[in-house]
């Protein structure tokens, strides 16, 4: 049986004008420049430059004229056709996702298929192997190395290119694609990679004995006993091998460890390059600390005289003139477009200025010196808690922006740390654990390495109360290896 019913709820919605100030804070100043010039050519309503005071009452005039005539009020949701509604607020926006964040611009240059495809052409194939041999590179993943199977690839032939072949086919022209550069690249696991690099190596210093000899023996520890390399069991591989002379035995360890891993990262397909502009400008006269925002942040924008004169002309025509009102409701949406724009940006820089002094405010002890060991425990709630903010606010500001101080630039993020409580009671900075650790691990014998217990002992032992466990989470953070890992001949 089915029954009707009503209900009520409640439901939150972000506007588009607080949709589009979230995307403008979460836009670094990198990008900034290109997100106005585009909203410039989208709306001619805005325009480069200060605004004009009396510009601006004209606007305002006009608008109280043209919203307080009840015959022809005009609502903006309901004149706005969707198409316009998510273009010149929302222009390239699409839907928005709370955890997004934006990235730096990206450097265009030859990705590494573009490379690989340039040397493949050098190997005089026919147009059936010359398939068969960009199948093999778009078969390469970005960090060098080709993962699927070679028989999944010959299905691959089959169905998309109608091409019939064999494993033992692609084996061959696959050896020739492993000459190519990068060394190493091609490879389908580790093993494979470092074998490919020092047959490289062999063929480059062929003549040298020497050298030949401490590759012969690197090849030998890499294709016979890799599984102890990779674990560090050095007494097993010189018994296995056996090797006599220790001199040798480091030089050849010292040639692999020398090998890249990731041929592809050479070229790494895309680069991506972090163009680090500061947002904030930080310096230190006779201690007292100066905050200023990066004038790339602060751009000078106005609503168009032009357009705001064109509200005059409404007052004193037709208002039952419908191509007449139709080109007014054009022009009120792009002025409204831009004042939102321009609020939109003078949020974004109120925003960051907040953001930033309340962190200078709870760093100040660290922004006068620099010394990391001066840098108090913080969170994102601390510093919502500290401008009456939401926390996904300072945290789309903490993520994509950074500061120039007279000892560098740092991102925000680099001074939100949790805190460690130490043997008196009081809190310090887990940056502060992690320095004093790292110098720990920079100081030990690499012949004995210390584990992560001695590691607690010793930070006991400084004063810091702090778990195992919490050590090797630090310690990982810090990409530092186990101390297995970290053993030196």
């Amino acid at each position: 049986m089915q029954k009707l019913s009503l209900s009520q709820s409640l439901s939150q919605k972000l506007s588009p004008q607080q949709i589009q100030f979230i995307k403008l804070l979460q836009v670094p100043t990198a990008e900034l420049d290109a997100r106005i010039e585009e909203e410039l050519e989208l709306n001619p309503a805005l325009e480069e430059g200060r605004e004009e005071p009396e510009n601006l009452q004209e606007s305002e005039d006009f608008d109280d004229n043209f919203d307080d005539n009840s015959s022809d009020e005009l609502n903006v949701e309901d004149y706005l056709a969707d198409d316009d509604y998510s273009g010149y607020k929302m222009q390239g926006d699409g839907n928005y996702n709370d955890d997004e964040d934006r990235e730096m611009p990206i450097a265009m240059q030859a990705s590494l298929n573009d490379q690989l495809e340039a040397q493949l052409g050098f190997l005089g194939l026919d147009e059936r192997q010359e398939r068969i041999g960009k199948q093999l590179l778009g078969s390469i993943e970005s960090d060098g190395y080709i993962r699927r199977e070679l028989e999944a690839i010959v299905n691959d032939l089959a169905f998309s290119q109608n091409i019939e072949t064999d494993v033992e086919e692609l084996e061959e022209l696959l050896l020739e694609i492993q000459k190519f550069d990068p060394p190493g690249i091609g490879a389908r696991n580790l093993q494979e990679c470092l074998l490919i690099q020092l047959d490289r190596k062999k063929e480059d210093n062929e003549g040298d004995e020497e050298m030949e000899r401490v590759l012969e023996v690197a090849y030998n520890i890499v294709s016979l006993c890799f599984d102890e390399f990779t674990k560090k069991h050095y007494d097993k591989i010189i018994k296995k091998l056996n090797l006599e002379d220790e001199e040798l035995f480091k030089e050849a360890i010292s040639s692999i460890t020398r090998l890249n891993p990731k041929p592809g990262g050479v070229s790494g397909g895309l680069v991506k390059t972090q163009y680090l502009i500061p947002d904030f400008l930080l310096t230190n006269n006779n201690g007292k600390l100066d905050l200023t925002l990066n004038s790339r942040n602060a751009p000078e924008l106005k609503v168009s005289r032009s357009y705001s004169e064109m509200f005059s002309a409404y007052d004193k025509s037709d208002k039952k003139d419908k191509k007449l009102k139709e080109t007014v409701t054009f022009v009120k949406q792009k002025l409204d477009a831009a004042k939102w724009f321009i609020d939109a940006i003078k949020q974004r820089q109120n925003t960051l200025l907040r953001t930033m002094e309340a962190i200078v405010k709870y760093q100040y002890e660290f922004f006068l010196e620099g010394d990391e060991t001066k840098l108090r425990p913080m969170i994102l709630k601390d510093i919502a808690n500290e401008i009456q903010m939401d926390i996904s606010t300072v945290s789309r500001v903490a993520n994509s922006k950074s500061v120039q101080t007279d000892f560098g630039i740092f991102p925000l993020k680099y001074f939100f740390s949790e805190g460690i409580s130490t043997m008196s009671g009081e809190d310090v900075s887990s940056r502060e654990v992690k320095t004093i650790l790292a110098e720990l691990i920079d100081k030990e014998n690499k012949r004995k390495p210390l584990s992560d217990d001695k590691l607690e002992k010793a930070l006991k032992a400084k004063g810091y109360n702090i778990a195992r466990r919490t050590v090797a989470k630090y310690r990982e953070q810090l990409n530092i290896p186990v101390a297995r890992l970290r053993k030196e001949l």
